[in-house]
């Protein structure tokens, strides 16, 4: 009955393909590669043909389809790099490793020296799989990191996966828009979204990498390799009785998590979801600068000013009277 509860407190979000398209763009702003990749068929080659040679590679699309299909593990060489990640091509294949790919690089900070360790691997022999192939959009995305585990083991983790199932995997990369999440062979993608009930400022805030976590599978899409995971959903819900957990005029203790030049952001302790507290709302900053007032980390008591439970929104006030 518990399970059933659960479901019904904390509904299954709509994953749709407009939410993948746009998990997809965030993923892919700074790894795209710098190329244009065509196909055999004479129109594609007639559709080509303004481009340079920098800019057109043509490619097995056939070859490519089989290797993603059957998960199969291929050598290819590193024959250039931008700042997304690695350039690699061999037996008439061509296509992108995404830094976050890289087994020795993922989850490495973005820093000047992106590009001397790129650079590094120019000319070396990389093991990969084929994690991503959209012949429309001339997109061939390889993974080294998938290469880790053998053929064969994407499609029976897909097989044995579905809507709604508890899992764990190790956190493989951290990124602005989520975290990535290894299930054994299938990475998952927790959106930064899906990571708490409350505000997030930072993915980094809930895991860190090389950690083991459990989650909740959101959604399964095995023709693009993505699997949409969810971490808050592994909890109660706080706003579906916010109105009488902490109802407008209630005053609670809280913790100042983030103080800005407009006000401080407070998380309430026995709930753990955030609220703002306006700069006008805080008597003891009247003259000073707020971060003389209030720091991060400091208990405090608010009033609650405002309650939007919907759209999870709360506002607060130190004026406790």
């Amino acid at each position: 009955m518990d399970g059933v509860k659960e479901k019904r407190d904390n509904p299954m979000p709509v994953i749709d393909d407009g939410w993948w398209a746009s998990v997809l763009a965030e993923e892919s702003r700074s790894s795209a590669a710098p190329t244009r990749l065509v196909g055999n068929k004479p129109e594609e080659r007639e559709e080509a043909k303004g481009l340079s040679s920098e800019q057109k590679i043509v490619v097995n699309w056939h070859e490519v389809k089989d290797l993603y299909l059957g998960d199969k593990i291929i050598d290819l060489t590193v024959t250039g790099h931008n700042r997304g990640g690695l350039l690699v091509e061999g037996n008439g294949l061509f296509g992108f490793v995404p830094f976050s790919h890289l087994v020795d690089l993922a989850g490495k900070p973005e820093n000047s020296s992106r590009d001397h360790k790129l650079e590094a691997y120019m000319g070396r022999s990389l093991r990969l799989k084929v994690i991503e192939c959209v012949p429309e959009d001339g997109r061939v995305v390889f993974s080294e990191r998938a290469a880790q585990t053998e053929p064969g083991k994407r499609a029976e983790l897909f097989h044995s996966l579905h809507s709604g199932q508890k899992a764990h995997g190790v956190v493989t990369n951290i990124t602005d828009f989520g975290v990535f999440v290894d299930l054994g062979g299938v990475e998952g993608l927790i959106h930064i979204s899906e990571l708490s009930w409350g505000r997030v400022t930072h993915p980094s805030q809930f895991v860190k990498l090389g950690s083991t976590i459990d989650v909740q599978v959101l959604d399964l899409a095995p023709e693009r390799c993505r699997v949409a995971l969810s971490l808050k959903r592994l909890l109660p819900n706080p706003w579906l009785n916010a109105a009488a957990e902490f109802p407008e005029g209630s005053i609670k203790p809280a913790t100042i998590t983030s103080v800005l030049s407009y006000g401080a952001f407070a998380r309430l302790d026995e709930v753990s979801v955030e609220g703002l507290i306006h700069v006008s709302e805080i008597p003891q900053a009247e003259g000073r600068l707020l971060k003389e007032v209030l720091h991060e980390g400091e208990s405090v008591q608010v009033r609650v000013l405002h309650l939007d439970a919907a759209h999870h929104r709360l506002g607060f006030s130190m004026r406790l009277n």
